[in-house]
C-alpha cells in the first residue's frame, strides 16, 4: 500500500470482503459493508488532506445502504480526484461507492452491479410491480406497506446516485444512468462489465496498476478476524483556527 501511494502520489484505502456468501438474489450474507466499516473508511478519510487524490480499491458483495451511502457521499465531498480500482468485483454498495469516483479503473474482466434496494428478501421493484399488476383489492395490507416502504426506498436510492453521477456527467446522461442502476430492470447479482459500463458514458478505464494485482494476492479468503478496511496511518490533520467574531463580547 505504501509503494502504491508513492507511485500515485495518493491515499490508498482498501474496502475488501471475502468469505463471501451470496443468496440466490445477491444479498450479501456474511462479509459486507457494514458500519464498522464505515466508519473506518470516514476516518482515513477525513484524516487525508483535501488536496490528496485518493485510491479507493474495492472488492465485495455489498452491504448496507447507510454504510455504503455515507461512504459514497464522503467521497464526492473530497476535493481532491477520487478513484475506485476494481480487480475483481463491486456489487450493489461497492457498486454505489465506484458511481461516486471521478474515474472507476477495472480490470478487463471486473463487473459492477445494480443498485436497486431489496426489502427483505424481495427486490424493491418487484413489490411494487405486484401493487402495479393486481387489483387493490387483492393486495393485501403487509404487501401495500412493504410496497409504500420499496417506493420510498427506490426514489431514496435514485436520488443519491443522480446527485453523484451529476458530478462527472451532464445531467441528462446522469437520469439515465440513475435510473439504469436503481430501476430493477436486472436481478441484484447481475454482472454488469467494464466494457458495458464504460459504453454507457462513465468514466471506466482499463488502466489497473500491478501493485493492486499483487495487493490482492496478500488478501486471501480472510480469517474472521482479519480486518476488511486497510489505510496507512497518517498524521491527524487539525482544523484551521477560526477568526474570532469582531461582534462578539
Amino acid at each position: 500500500m505504501r509503494k502504491i501511494q508513492k507511485d500515485r502520489g495518493s491515499r490508498v484505502i482498501t474496502l475488501i470482503h471475502r468469505q463471501e456468501s451470496l443468496s440466490f438474489l445477491g444479498v450479501p450474507i456474511s462479509r459486507y459493508i457494514n458500519i464498522e466499516d464505515s466508519g473506518q473508511v470516514l476516518r482515513a478519510i477525513r484524516q487525508t488532506d483535501e488536496n490528496v487524490p485518493i485510491d479507493l480499491i474495492v472488492h465485495t458483495p455489498g452491504g448496507l445502504v447507510l454504510a455504503a451511502e455515507q461512504i459514497a457521499l464522503a467521497l464526492v465531498r473530497h476535493k481532491a480526484k477520487v478513484t475506485v480500482f476494481v480487480p475483481h468485483y463491486a456489487m450493489s454498495g461497492g457498486t454505489l461507492l465506484a458511481l461516486a469516483a471521478d474515474e472507476i479503473v477495472m480490470d478487463g474482466n471486473a463487473v459492477l452491479g445494480p443498485v436497486d434496494p431489496q426489502i427483505g428478501s424481495y427486490p424493491a421493484a418487484s413489490i411494487l410491480s405486484v401493487v402495479e399488476r393486481k387489483p387493490i383489492e387483492h393486495v393485501d395490507d403487509n404487501t401495500l406497506i412493504l410496497a409504500d416502504i420499496a417506493r420510498k426506498v427506490a426514489n431514496q436510492v435514485r436520488d443519491t446516485v443522480l446527485h453523484m453521477l451529476k458530478e462527472n456527467v451532464s445531467t441528462e446522461k446522469a437520469e439515465e444512468l440513475a435510473d439504469f442502476f436503481t430501476q430493477g430492470y436486472f436481478t441484484h447479482d447481475y454482472p454488469l462489465s467494464a466494457t458495458r459500463l464504460k459504453s454507457l458514458g462513465l468514466p471506466v478505464s482499463f488502466d489497473m496498476p500491478a501493485g493492486i494485482y499483487k495487493l490482492m494476492e496478500l488478501c486471501p479468503q480472510a480469517g474472521t478476524n482479519r480486518p476488511s478496511v486497510g489505510y496507512v496511518p497518517m498524521p491527524q490533520r487539525t482544523a484551521p483556527t477560526r477568526e474570532r467574531d469582531r461582534s462578539s463580547t
